[in-house]
This record gives C-alpha cells, sequence and structure tokens, in this order.
C-alpha cells in the first residue's frame, strides 16, 4: 500500500476513526506543514486548502474496505493499525497534530488554516463566515491582480502534481487553461480530461480543448534528442499550423476574452513540446500585442 495512503488511516485512527470530510482536509494540511517531504499538495479550494490526490486516495480505500464515506465524513473500518508503519519522525508529528488540534472543531480548524495558510482561503465561498475584515484583506492580497492585457503562458505537467500544476496556473493569474493535447488522456492522476475540468472550475479557470492543433502520437515516438523534436516541429510549422487557422482563431478569442491564457500539454520543457511553436505563431497576432512566459 502506498506509504501516503498510511498516513490518511493513520490520521482517521488517531482521531477516533471517523473525520469530517472538512476536518480531515485542514488536518492533514496542518500535517503535510510539518513533514520534510510532504505527503500531499493542497489548493485554494471552495471551504480552502484541498488535496485532490487525498481525496481520490480515500475514494480508492473505499474499494478496498479500508474506509467508508457518509455525508459529512470519513470513516476508518479497517482494524489493523498503520501507526506503527510509520517512519518515527511522521508518527510523532500525528501525536503532536492530535495534541495541538485534537479539541479543535471544523470552524476553529477553518480559522486557524485560514490564518496561517492565507493563500488556500483565496476561493473559500465562506470566507466572511470565518474571519473578520483585516484577515479577510490579508486573503485577499494573494489574489492576482489581472491587468487588461492579454498574457499567454504555456505549461506541462509532466513531472509534477495536480496540485502544485493547478496552483501555478492561479499564481500566474491564468483565467482560461487550453489543452493542446491531441488525446486528453494521461495515465497521470488528475489529467485525464474529466478531471481535469473539475479541478481548473473548482478554482475558478475556464477549460478547453482543441484537439486539432495537437500532435499525432505516432509521431512522436523514436524522439532521443532535441533535432528530433526540431525537425518534428517544422515539420508541424508547416502542416498543422498552417491547416487549423480557425482554431487558432478560437484561440485568440479565448485570449480576448480571458486576456491570462495558458496552453498545456505533457511535457515539462516547452522545447520539447509543440505548444511553443504554437503559441509564437499565435503571439504574431498584432491586434493582441501578446507577451509570452513558458512557465
Amino acid at each position: 500500500m502506498y506509504y501516503r495512503r498510511k498516513i490518511l488511516l493513520s490520521l482517521l485512527e488517531i482521531f477516533d476513526n471517523e473525520l469530517e470530510k472538512i476536518r480531515l482536509q485542514k488536518l492533514l494540511l496542518l500535517y503535510t506543514r510539518r513533514q520534510k517531504n510532504p505527503a500531499y499538495d493542497f489548493v485554494p479550494y471552495k471551504f480552502g486548502c484541498f488535496s485532490f490526490h487525498a481525496n481520490a486516495d480515500l475514494h480508492t480505500m473505499i474499494k478496498y474496505e479500508q474506509v467508508s464515506k457518509e455525508k459529512k465524513k470519513w470513516v476508518r473500518v479497517e482494524k489493523r493499525s498503520w501507526l506503527n508503519e510509520l517512519k518515527p519522525e511522521d508518527r510523532k508529528i500525528l501525536f503532536l497534530l492530535k495534541r495541538d488540534y485534537g479539541n479543535k472543531s471544523v470552524q476553529e480548524l477553518l480559522e486557524i488554516t485560514y490564518k496561517i495558510y492565507p493563500y488556500y482561503a483565496i476561493n473559500s465561498t465562506i470566507l466572511e463566515d470565518v474571519l473578520g475584515k483585516d484577515d479577510q484583506d490579508k486573503v485577499m492580497a494573494y489574489t492576482h491582480q489581472q491587468s487588461e492585457k492579454p498574457f499567454m503562458f504555456t505549461i506541462g505537467y509532466e513531472g509534477i502534481s495536480l496540485e502544485a500544476y493547478i496552483n501555478k496556473l492561479i499564481r500566474n493569474g491564468v483565467k482560461a487553461l487550453i489543452d493542446v493535447r491531441k488525446n486528453a488522456m494521461s495515465m497521470k492522476y488528475g489529467f485525464n480530461k474529466s478531471q481535469l475540468i473539475r479541478a481548473c472550475e473548482g478554482v475558478g479557470i475556464r477549460y478547453i480543448h482543441f484537439s486539432e492543433v495537437g500532435i499525432k502520437s505516432s509521431k512522436r515516438k523514436e524522439l532521443n534528442t532535441q533535432e528530433d523534436y526540431d525537425r518534428l516541429f517544422e515539420e508541424y510549422k508547416q502542416t498543422v499550423l498552417l491547416e487549423t487557422l480557425e482554431t487558432q482563431d478560437d484561440i485568440v478569442e479565448v485570449i480576448k476574452e480571458y486576456k491570462r491564457v495558458a496552453l498545456t500539454c505533457f511535457e515539462a520543457e516547452s522545447c520539447q513540446c509543440h505548444r511553443r511553436p504554437l503559441a509564437e505563431f499565435v503571439v504574431q497576432n498584432k491586434e493582441l500585442n501578446l507577451q509570452l512566459t513558458h512557465l
């Protein structure tokens, strides 16, 4: 079993085998922020910090009859204790967490996490019910002040978690994400089309997929050197880019509407992804006067 799932089961165990859903997420944030290598990442969501990955793990653990989900809480049903399977330092953090926050209500944990980690409260729908005006202002200081000048980013998801990826978009003020994969499928958690739509919409980012500007997977085989990639992209410029001018016009319309837009695909390095020549082609549109940054 994945080590991070042992942490979830141990967290439930030490908190009397059940936790309200919101309380679990808040405690998990406080726990992971004490770890040297955090087991989970988080994004600013509707009720503050939220880990997509932890939520997915919990739903998977239902299938193995390790936990059950009730309307407002998670319940540990597995009898086996995993506490002694944790690293000593992680087990110690867990007991300290219980000591420091064991008697805190959901409302108290919301207030604590919003004050300590204001960034995670920027999308909260209950901010005014949790914090006073001064603390609300501290939260709002973390929101990106969007200029009227159009800006294009490109971003790949190779090597990073869904949460780290979404946080990059948020911190750069991205309002619309354009997926330029030929097929918006991925073996990596969070990056199938349906998963990515849910994640983006949950933090106020519009997701749009333009498969027409993608590259067929058959053409991406045997790319071993940068020269191989460069040859592929030269062909891409002479074929796909010239054949999809209408789609590129659609991309321009998205930029006009949302101002700060990101093109996304898999590769971490933009020089090894077709999103780079596509973005450079779009930025030539003199009507937009676009700036371009590869995240």
